[in-house]
């Protein structure tokens, strides 16, 4: 039975479109990685799928890379055992060959458009994607201000945190999960994705899916702004230096900084940060053999002065409901930029030979499979 998962390699975040595309196969690790061209409406996101499909039915595990402005296309595949990845190509997570020929190929479905078809709606095409670019401004801008808002939610728990007691909490788990084995000379990698995205129906996460198999899970719950990052930190670098391989899923508020989600594959282990927005109840995970796995359950504000909580509570609580009203209309935004971008795609549709595009994608499988 093949296993599959979902998560997000790009994200809308207050610093714009943000890309962790260049984590997905690195150049010495993948056998072949596919770059797919072509304009909107061209049929990329079921190429893609279509793919994935066909290797997952015949028992192969697949990660299914989402798009962060609409969640039910897809931006790419992973077919883990082959090493090989298919990508969307396209703006705005270009993805053009480094090493073409002996890793990089690339497929332009732009080869079976009908041109001049599409020419004929040049000047509402330049008008539709105009209004697209102006929608992500704003939603962009709303995303900023939820920021300034997150931060001041850091500011007061970071001020009510025991940081040393929290330090002996992560001292404890690297014992246990460390331990006995010695610093390595040939350190982990880490790959960095989003397990979640802001996205035009709101805040969408594939959490679950990333957590299929895995042994031990340790369930951080943490209130929406608390600062996790020196915790995961922490816990990366010592399986890095012990040349362990993670994967780190980081939110899409700090995308650079704060990782959410940490998995260590080889061991079998998970971190992950619960909130209001990614919450999970421990009877919904399966382990490999089918059994639940080991939860360890960690609550954050054990470690917080609570009469120092008790003193900012209706500040907090302002602050979550500000929070709340920025996250609702950047998803609007984000909605309306999603629309507007499909209207465009409705211009291409009638102008693509999908005949052609599907026989492509049989002829791909076949030059896969061999």
């Amino acid at each position: 039975m093949s296993a599959e998962r979902h998560y997000f390699p790009g994200n809308n975040t207050p610093l714009g479109f943000f890309s962790y595309y260049r984590h997905i196969l690195g150049q010495r690790e993948a056998n072949k990685i596919i770059c797919v061209k072509g304009g909107p409406g061209t049929g990329k996101s079921t190429f893609i799928r279509r793919i994935g499909r066909h290797f997952a039915d015949m028992g192969e595990d697949v990660d299914y890379l989402h798009c962060s402005a609409d969640e039910d296309s897809l931006d790419g595949i992973v077919l883990k055992k082959r090493k090989i990845a298919v990508i969307d190509g396209t703006s705005p997570h270009v993805t053009d060959p480094i090493t073409p020929g002996a890793v990089d190929k690339i497929i332009n479905l732009g080869e079976f458009w009908n041109e001049e078809g599409i020419a004929a709606n040049k000047s509402e095409i330049i008008d539709l994607n105009e209004e697209t670019a102006r929608w992500y401004r704003i939603a962009y801008n709303y995303l900023n201000a939820a920021k300034s808002v997150y931060r001041s939610l850091e500011e007061i728990y970071n001020q009510a945190s025991a940081a040393s007691e929290i330090y002996k909490v992560v001292a404890d788990i690297i014992g246990r999960e460390y331990g006995e084995m010695d610093i390595s000379f040939n350190p982990g990698r880490t790959k960095k994705f989003f397990a979640g995205a802001i996205t035009g129906n709101g805040f969408v996460n594939y959490l679950r899916s990333l957590l299929c198999g895995i042994e031990r899970v340790y369930m951080i719950s943490a209130p929406v702004g608390y600062s996790n990052s020196s915790f995961m930190e922490i816990l990366s670098e010592g399986a890095i230096y012990r040349g362990l391989d993670t994967e780190a899923f980081y939110c899409p508020m700090c995308p650079e900084e704060k990782v959410e989600h940490l998995i260590i594959p080889k061991l079998g282990t998970a971190f992950i940060t619960l909130n209001e927005y990614h919450d999970i109840e421990p009877w919904e995970l399966t382990s490999m053999d089918g059994e639940n796995p080991e939860i360890i359950l960690i609550d954050m504000r054990d470690y917080m002065n609570g009469i120092n909580l008790a003193k900012n509570e209706d500040l907090i609580s302002s602050l979550k409901d500000e929070y709340d009203i920025l996250l609702n209309k950047t998803c609007r935004h984000l909605a309306l930029a999603r629309d507007t971008h499909k209207r465009v795609e409705a211009m291409y549709i009638p102008n693509m030979n999908f005949t052609e595009v599907s026989n492509l994608a049989a002829e791909l499988e076949r030059e896969i499979d061999r």
